[in-house]
């Protein structure tokens, strides 16, 4: 019995198994992976933003954001979109579901270079879907919640449902860019230090398959301590696919290129620059101030090799001696 699915084998007759089997396959369950991620992630900004606002859930129909119960509704539901996306894709692509995560592996030698341009296609195209199904959903509440407050998608005050796609930075930075890509930066690599810490078997790495789950914890922690400064996108993918969505769905410059005027403008390029430069920067220290010292400890228990204890001489260097002088022995 075949293992392949029967709408595959059926459309292509078992062809391309070699394909599927590399680089195109890994790509797939990226696209996949990170289409749950979005689904769940702003799926649950769409529930309190406007989901249980326009259900009768809330106070009214305009409350949202009024106590923390909202921010860990939202903290959570992402540390659960990251679990459940890493746990659908990890088996295949090792579940990147995030650029910043792909080129830091890159640029730590733990990842082929010529797979990153690949993955990052898929990630972005696969956040870009996810959005569009969350819309799909939500798209009725979204304009309920609009109309309530009395406002357009293009307005100032849309910026609440614009929200549930993309991240935008708080308003005590002034609209100055650089405290929120600091944001990022920092964010990104806590995220990266915290991933390659779960993953290194030589430390004290989770077992039976916990990993995502201990990934999505991290992602909680960050969003719970750091989050509200900028939306804590720590991830280019997760922010630019449903940013783009969100800019054809009708919010205009308000996605693209991210500016509400007397707010922030052209926001879009810092949770590019900011993950990419900060998951760099996580692998490196994580490196520096761990990893090489679990490789130099491994390397100090290792036991010496065959004749190398103490002053004795290896067996190859008393040959190479005892023949020197049978040598000088014989020209005597």
């Amino acid at each position: 019995m075949s293992d392949i699915s029967p709408l595959r084998n059926a459309v292509r007759n078992g062809s391309r198994l070699k394909q599927l089997g590399g680089t195109w396959g890994e790509v797939l369950a990226e696209f996949l992976g990170t289409f749950v991620l979005i689904c769940f992630g702003d799926g649950v900004v769409a529930m309190a933003v406007a989901g249980l606002p326009g259900s009768g859930r809330a106070a009214t129909p305009t409350t949202i954001f009024m106590a923390a119960g909202d921010w860990l509704l939202i903290t959570w539901g992402w540390a659960l979109a990251v679990t459940m996306a890493i746990y659908v894709a990890g088996g295949v692509s090792g579940a990147h579901i995030n650029p910043a995560v792909t080129v830091a592996f890159a640029i730590r030698r733990k990842f082929a270079w010529s797979k990153v341009g690949p993955y990052i296609v898929a990630q972005i195209l696969g956040a870009f879907a996810g959005a569009a199904m969350v819309y799909l959903l939500y798209h009725d509440a979204i304009d309920a919640y609009n109309k309530a407050v009395g406002t357009g998608r293009t307005d100032p005050k849309g910026l609440a449902t614009y929200s549930i796609f993309a991240t935008f930075p708080a308003p005590y930075f002034n609209g100055n860019p650089v405290g929120p890509l600091v944001d990022q930066i920092v964010g990104t690599a806590f995220l990266l230090m915290f991933v390659v810490a779960i993953i290194d078997m030589r430390n004290t790495a989770v077992q039976s398959n916990l990993g995502p789950f201990m990934i999505g914890l991290a992602v909680a922690a960050i969003g719970m301590s750091i989050g509200a400064n900028a939306g804590y996108a720590i991830n280019p993918a997760r922010d630019f696919g449903p940013r783009l969505f969100a800019w054809l769905a009708g919010w205009g410059q308000t996605a693209m290129p991210g500016t509400v005027e007397g707010a922030f403008s052209w926001y879009f390029w810092v949770p590019i620059v900011g993950p990419l430069i900060g998951g760099a920067i996580g692998v490196l220290i994580y490196d520096w101030f761990i990893g090489d010292v679990i490789h130099a400890r491994a390397r100090l228990q290792e036991p010496p090799p065959p004749g190398r204890a103490g002053d004795e001489t290896s067996p190859t260097e008393g040959s190479k001696r005892t023949a020197e002088t049978s040598k000088r022995t014989a020209e005597t």
